[in-house]
C-alpha cells in the first residue's frame, strides 16, 4: 500500500471533519454560472459581503476599495495576472524612455497576436450590490438582479455580490425593487464602485474570462488551461493514442494595445482507460507485486474522464472502496457509484470489484474545511500525456511529430480558421461585440537580426555555415584546453565488452586531432546488474582515477542511479555513462566517439570553444530550480557561474530546499562559493555580474525582485570588502511563451533565423523584456524565449544585453550549436535534473569545478 505523501493527504481529508468524498462529476452546476466570474463562492461568503459591504472574499486578485477579487474557474486565481502589478523598467533610468535596440538587419515579422479593437477609453463599471432582506442563496440573487428591466439589455456579470457592467448606469447609486416568487419584496441598492482602465489586470483577467466563454460557444471544451475540440479528433491507432486539436490563449496587455495570444495546442490522449492498463499490468507482474507496481505507475498521473471532459490528478487508489459502495450527495440522499453513473450518463460498469482512484481537488481558501477528495472510477478515466518509455519510442514519437510540430505555415492557417470561426459564429461575435470586443488580423512587427557569431577553437577561427550545428566546421580543429586523460576505467558487462573496446580505439582516433589525449584505460568486466556495477565502483575507484565510463547494457533508469549516486556522493570521481545501444551502430561509431571524447573534455574541466564576450571581468549565472522525484516537497537548486573572463571554466554548486517552493533561499551560499572561486583564479572580484534565473513559474516574479535579488545584493556587499561592489543584473529567463513569430519568404511563412530579437510591440510596457530566437527548428515552428530584466545597475544598454545574451547561447559543451537560453541556464538545469531525479543529495563539492552532470 502507498505509505508517502499522497496516500496521507488522501486518506487524511478524509478523516477531516467538514470534508466529503464524492465522484468527480458530483458539482452541481447553476445554469447561470456562465455568467458568474467567481464560480465557486460560498453562499455564507457572499451573502455576508452582500450585507457588510466591508468584507471582501478572502482570495482572488483584488482591486478598488472594496479589495475585491476576480476568480478564474473553479474560483482559482490564475496566478500569473499577479505578475502585472510590477513595474521593475520605471526603477532602471537607462531604459525608462526607450528599452528597443538597434543594431541588427531589420526583419519583418507576423504574430500570432490578435488586435481586440478596444477603444482608448473604453472601461469597465464595477458596482456593489446589495439585498433587504438577505438572500442566502446566490442563485436568487442573481435571478432576482437580472429580472430588474434596467439592467436588461446591458452586458453584464455577477457573483452574488459584485456587478461589472459594461455601461455605466445614471445614478452613483441604484435602487430597485422586486417581488420573489413568493411575493416577498426585495429592495436591491446598486453602488458604483470602480471605473476600472482597460491596462487594469482585474479588466485584463476580465477579457480573459469573456474568451473563454467565447470559444465555448464555438463547441470547445476546456481542459486545464486550453481549450480543445473532441468532436474533431486525430487519431493515431497504430499507437493507440487520440490528439485532441486546441488552443492556448491568453489577452494581455502589450505595449500599445491590449491583444488576444493565440497559439496551437493538442491534448495526447490514450486509447485504453486505466481499468485497461491495470488489467495489463497485472498479467505482466504478477499478483504480489500488482499494488505496489500500480501505484508506481499511476499515483501523479493526469486522468480524463470523457463523460465531462475534465481532468484530475491521481493522488491514491483506495483498493478497499468498489463501485458498488454508496457516498452520501449533496442532498443527503445515499447512492452507490454504479448507480449513480448508471442515472446521470447511462454508463453501464463492467467490472464491480474494480479499486477507486483517489484526487485530492485543489479548493480556494488553503484550509482543510475548504478541501475534499474525489473517488474515479478506472473504466470511465483514460491516461493523459505519454509515458517515459513512450517517449523513448522513437517511431512513437516521429509520429506524433507530424500531427503536432505544424510548420509556421500550418500554424498561421489553424489561427486564421479560429479567428474566421470566430467571426462567423453569430453567438460567439454577439458575446465579443457586446462588450465592445472586435477581433482583428493577427498582427505583424518589425524585428531584428544580430550579427552572426564567430567560434574560437585553440589556434583558429570557425564561421559556422549553419549555427544549429558546428560539428562538421570544427573538424581537425583543436579545442581550446584541457587535461589529459590518463587514468581511467571502463566498465562494462561481458556481452558489451568488444562494443566497449571498440569504443575507446574510435575516442583515441578522434582525440588526436581535436588536441584530446586518452592513454588505453583499464576494463573491469561485471554482470548484468545494477549492484555488479556498484560492486565493481568499490574495489575499482579511488582518488587517483580521472573519470569512469559505464557501457549500461540497458536504460533501465536503477543501474543508471545506482552510478551516478555512488561516483556523486561516496568516490566523486567525473562519469560517462554510455547505451549497448549507442554503440550498435557501427556506421555511427566515429560519430558517437567524437561527441563523447568532446563531453568527456569539457568533464574534466577542459574548454572546447569560446565566443567573443567584449565585456571584461563579467561573470555569468545561471540559476534553475526544480522538484525531487522522489520527495514533491523538496526543490532542487542549481547554482553555475562562470569563473573566468573567457567564460569558459564554471563553478557549480547544488542545494536542496525543503518546503516545496520554488524559491531560492540558497543563493547566499551559492554566490558567496561562486566569488570566492573567481577571486582564487584572477585575484579580485568580478566587475559585472549578470545571473539569468530560468524554472521562474506564473506569479513568482514577484518572488525574485523582492526576495531574490535582495540576497545578491546583500552578499556582494559583505565580499566586496576593499574590491569595488560588483554591478549585477538579474534576468528572468521563460521558455514557456505563447507568443510566436513568423517571417514570410517566398510567399510563405518560415521561422525566423536564429539571432531574432523582438523588443517592440509584442512586449509589456512596465518590464524591460525581449525575445530571442536562438536556435534552428528542424520540424514545426521555433520557440522564442523571453527574457525579463527585473534589475540592471550595469546600466547595459539594450542592444548589448540582447547582443551578449546571444553569445551566451553558443557556449553549451554539451552541443554543438546554438539552444535556447543561456548555456549557464542549461548547465543548472542539467545540475538540479540529475541531482532530483538520480541522486536526490547534493553532490560533493570536490566535483564543483567540473561539468560532471553532463
Amino acid at each position: 500500500m502507498l505509505s508517502g505523501r499522497a496516500r496521507v493527504k488522501a486518506r487524511g481529508l478524509c478523516r477531516e471533519e467538514g470534508t466529503s468524498q464524492e465522484p468527480g462529476f458530483l458539482k452541481e452546476v447553476s445554469p447561470r454560472n456562465h455568467d458568474v466570474l467567481a464560480l465557486q463562492n460560498t453562499e455564507e461568503g457572499a451573502s455576508s459581503c452582500a450585507t457588510a459591504g466591508t468584507n471582501p472574499p478572502a482570495y482572488g486578485f483584488s482591486v478598488g476599495r472594496l479589495g475585491y477579487k476576480v476568480m478564474d474557474r473553479g474560483g482559482r486565481l490564475r496566478c500569473n495576472f499577479e505578475d502585472m502589478g510590477i513595474n521593475s523598467r520605471e526603477k532602471m533610468a537607462h531604459v525608462k524612455d526607450s528599452k528597443t535596440g538597434c543594431s541588427g538587419i531589420p526583419v519583418k515579422v507576423v504574430t500570432n497576436l490578435f488586435s481586440l479593437g478596444l477603444p482608448h477609453e473604453w472601461k469597465l463599471y464595477q458596482y456593489h450590490v446589495t439585498f433587504v432582506p438577505e438572500l442566502a442563496s446566490r442563485r436568487m440573487r442573481t435571478a432576482l438582479l437580472f429580472s430588474c428591466p434596467e439592467i436588461t439589455g446591458i452586458p453584464k456579470v455577477f457573483d452574488g455580490a459584485i456587478l461589472f457592467l459594461a455601461c455605466k448606469l445614471e445614478k452613483q447609486v441604484t435602487e430597485l425593487s422586486c417581488e420573489t416568487r413568493r411575493g416577498e419584496t426585495v429592495k436591491i441598492t446598486i453602488t458604483l464602485t470602480n471605473q476600472l482602465l482597460r491596462n487594469n489586470p482585474v479588466c485584463i483577467q476580465f477579457l480573459n474570462l469573456t474568451i473563454k466563454k467565447v470559444l465555448k460557444k464555438l463547441s470547445m471544451y476546456q481542459v486545464g488551461r486550453n481549450f480543445y475540440s473532441p468532436s474533431d479528433p486525430v487519431q493515431i491507432p497504430q499507437h493507440k493514442l487520440t490528439l485532441w486539436p486546441g488552443f492556448a490563449v491568453s489577452v494581455g496587455q502589450f505595449e500599445n494595445k491590449v491583444m488576444l495570444c493565440a497559439d496551437v495546442s493538442h491534448k495526447v490522449l490514450r486509447n485504453e482507460s486505466v481499468l485497461e492498463f491495470m488489467t495489463t499490468l497485472y498479467d505482466n507482474v504478477g499478483r504480489e507485486r500488482f499494488t505496489e507496481a500500480c501505484e508506481k505507475e499511476l499515483v501523479g498521473l493526469i486522468v480524463l474522464t470523457r463523460y465531462n471532459n475534465k481532468t484530475y490528478r491521481v493522488d491514491d487508489i483506495e483498493w478497499s472502496v468498489k463501485p458498488t459502495d454508496t457516498f452520501q450527495k449533496r442532498d443527503g440522499s445515499q447512492i452507490s457509484y454504479k448507480d449513480y453513473y448508471k442515472q446521470q450518463y447511462d454508463v453501464d460498469l463492467s467490472d464491480l470489484n474494480q479499486p477507486m482512484l483517489v484526487s485530492q481537488l485543489k479548493m480556494k481558501g488553503g484550509t482543510s474545511m475548504a478541501r475534499r477528495v474525489v473517488h474515479l472510477i478506472p473504466e470511465l478515466c483514460y491516461m493523459t500525456g505519454l509515458s517515459t518509455r513512450a517517449t523513448s519510442d522513437f517511431r512513437l514519437m516521429k509520429d506524433l511529430a507530424l500531427e503536432t510540430h505544424l510548420s509556421p505555415e500550418k500554424r498561421h492557417q489553424r489561427l486564421t480558421r479560429l479567428a474566421d470561426n470566430l467571426l462567423r459564429n453569430k453567438d460567439a461575435r454577439l458575446e465579443l461585440e457586446s462588450w465592445g470586443l472586435q477581433l482583428g488580423c493577427q498582427a505583424s512587427l518589425i524585428g531584428r537580426v544580430v550579427a552572426s557569431e564567430k567560434i574560437f577553437m585553440q589556434n583558429e577561427t570557425c564561421m559556422p555555415m549553419n549555427a544549429g550545428d558546428w560539428l562538421r566546421d570544427m573538424r581537425n580543429m583543436k579545442i581550446i584546453g584541457g587535461p589529459h586523460l590518463e587514468k581511467w576505467i571502463v566498465v562494462s558487462n561481458n556481452r558489451n565488452f568488444e562494443a566497449a573496446h571498440s569504443l575507446v580505439s574510435c575516442m583515441r582516433r578522434v582525440g588526436a586531432p581535436m588536441g584530446f589525449h586518452l592513454e588505453y584505460p583499464r576494463f573491469v568486466q561485471v554482470q548484468d546488474s545494477s549492484m555488479a556495477f556498484v560492486q565493481a565502483l568499490k574495489q575499482h575507484v579511488n582518488p587517483e582515477l580521472q573519470l569512469v565510463l559505464c557501457v549500461l547494457p540497458s536504460s533501465q533508469k536503477d543501474t543508471y542511479d545506482a552510478v551516478k549516486k555512488f561516483l556523486s556522493l561516496e568516490r566523486p570521481v567525473p562519469s560517462q555513462c554510455v547505451l549497448a545501444r549507442t554503440l550498435s551502430k557501427q556506421g555511427m561509431m566515429m560519430s558517437v566517439a567524437t561527441k563523447i571524447a568532446l563531453q568527456v573534455s569539457c568533464k574534466l574541466g577542459g574548454a572546447l570553444w569560446a565566443v567573443e564576450i567584449p565585456l571584461k571581468s563579467l561573470m555569468v549565472i545561471g540559476i534553475d530550480v526544480s522538484k525531487d522525484a522522489i520527495s514533491r516537497e523538496t526543490s532542487v537548486v542549481g547554482f553555475v557561474a562562470s569563473t573566468d573572463a573567457s567564460i569558459t571554466k564554471w563553478y557549480s554548486h547544488c542545494v536542496l530546499q525543503h518546503g516545496g517552493t520554488s524559491t531560492a533561499d540558497c543563493l547566499k551560499v551559492c554566490m558567496q562559493g561562486a566569488l570566492n572561486q573567481w577571486q582564487k583564479y584572477n585575484g579580485e572580484l568580478p566587475a559585472r555580474i549578470i545571473v539569468y534565473r530560468d524554472g521562474v513559474g506564473d506569479g513568482q516574479l514577484k518572488m525574485v525582485v523582492d526576495y531574490e535579488v535582495p540576497q545578491l545584493l546583500s552578499i556582494l556587499n559583505e565580499c566586496s570588502g576593499s574590491f569595488k561592489r560588483p554591478k549585477l543584473s538579474m534576468i528572468v529567463v521563460k521558455k514557456k511563451t505563447l507568443c510566436r513569430f513568423f517571417t514570410e519568404a517566398n510567399g510563405t511563412l518560415q521561422n525566423p533565423p536564429a539571432g531574432t530579437v523582438i523588443d517592440s510591440e509584442a512586449t509589456r510596457p512596465e518590464w524591460y523584456d525581449f525575445f530571442l530566437i536562438s536556435q534552428f527548428a528542424r520540424q514545426g515552428t521555433v520557440n522564442p524565449t523571453y527574457y525579463n530584466v527585473v534589475y540592471d545597475d550595469n546600466g547595459l544598454k539594450p542592444d548589448h544585453m540582447q547582443r551578449l545574451t546571444y553569445k551566451l547561447c553558443h557556449l553549451y559543451y554539451n552541443w554543438t550549436g546554438l539552444i535556447r537560453v543561456p548555456a549557464m541556464c542549461q548547465y543548472a538545469r542539467k545540475l538540479s535534473f540529475l541531482v532530483g531525479q538520480s541522486i536526490h543529495q547534493a553532490p560533493s563539492l570536490e566535483l564543483s569545478e567540473k561539468l560532471f552532470y553532463l
